[in-house]
């Protein structure tokens, strides 16, 4: 299952893990393109998105999550892990936020198509 946030036909997708490697609740961090991904399993929904706060640059992905939302571990900060898009101060600015899907037996990042 994939975020309607995305059109799959713009992104090239490739295998980073089995699917029963990531259970639900767990969360993979790894590096894509040089830059730190989280990938977290919520209820058999999968989301993708940047292991760094906008606010103030330190990782991201070791936060609580409640409902859709990952906070900040520092200052507080919310993120909707279907968006990106800031629901709670300091932060100001979005996180990125990528494809991902389940593929068979794997879990599938999604690279935008040049």
């Amino acid at each position: 299952m994939m975020s309607a946030l995305f059109d799959e036909s713009k992104f090239d997708f490739t295998p980073v893990i089995g699917k029963n490697e990531l259970p639900e609740g767990e969360r993979l961090f790894l590096e894509i393109d040089d830059q730190p991904v989280v990938i977290v399993n919520l209820k058999g929904e999968l989301f993708a998105f940047s292991d760094m706060c906008t606010h103030d640059g330190e990782t991201l992905g070791d936060g609580e999550i409640e409902g859709c939302e990952i906070i900040c571990p520092r200052h507080g900060a919310r993120f909707d892990l279907r968006t990106g898009e800031v629901t709670r101060l300091p932060a100001s600015e979005r996180i990125p936020v990528y494809p991902v899907r389940f593929a068979g037996d794997f879990i599938e990042f999604g690279f935008p198509k040049e």
